[in-house]
């Protein structure tokens, strides 16, 4: 890792330290398989879970299967319940906390009912890399229109700007109802 001025630590410097670490537990997902319905790409953000009730509506009207997608990195990622102050838990333990978490996200979108039949895929890999290549089984990829990160006034964020332009399937991208 490599300070930068001022103390912070770019991203993609955690993000190289996880991969070396994730090769060495070796039992973390890396990519999502899907074979046909609905992928849905959800990072938590108001956006994606009103992307996620879109998804949810057109797999019940399609009797498609749900697939709710979160990819993450470890600077992304929620602390597991074993972290503490000179311990790092292992890879899996933050893919649990994560995995947790998007439960949790498709339950409050959906009610419990709705989601339980759903299908909740966490990988720890790029968000475009990963719904593209979710994507490849998919009949039809959903995203929001705006995630967490990047620049408010943008009509579409970059990871939604990407995979319109490289998924191998339909796409939807859901706008919130929310004004920016």
């Amino acid at each position: 890792m490599t300070d930068q001025p001022g103390g912070a630590v770019h991203s993609g410097d955690l993000d190289e330290a996880a991969a070396e670490l994730t090769a060495a537990d070796g039992d973390v997902s890396t990519r999502a398989v899907v074979r046909g319905g609905v992928v849905v790409g959800h990072d938590g953000s108001d956006c994606a879970q009103q992307a996620l009730q879109w998804a949810a509506a057109l797999a019940e009207r399609a009797s498609w299967p749900l697939h709710v997608v979160r990819a993450w990195r470890i600077a992304t990622a929620p602390q597991p319940a074993s972290w503490e102050p000179g311990y790092v838990p292992p890879m899996r333990e933050y893919e649990q906390a994560v995995q947790a978490d998007l439960e949790a996200d498709v339950r409050h979108a959906l009610g419990a009912d709705r989601a339980a039949s759903a299908t909740c895929h966490v990988v720890h890999a790029a968000p475009v890399r990963t719904l593209i290549e979710a994507a490849e089984g998919a009949d039809v990829l959903v995203v929001g229109a705006r995630g967490r990160g990047g620049f408010a006034g943008l009509l579409l964020g970059s990871v939604s700007d990407q995979v319109t332009h490289h998924a191998p399937c339909p796409v939807t991208v859901v706008r919130t109802d929310r004004e920016h």
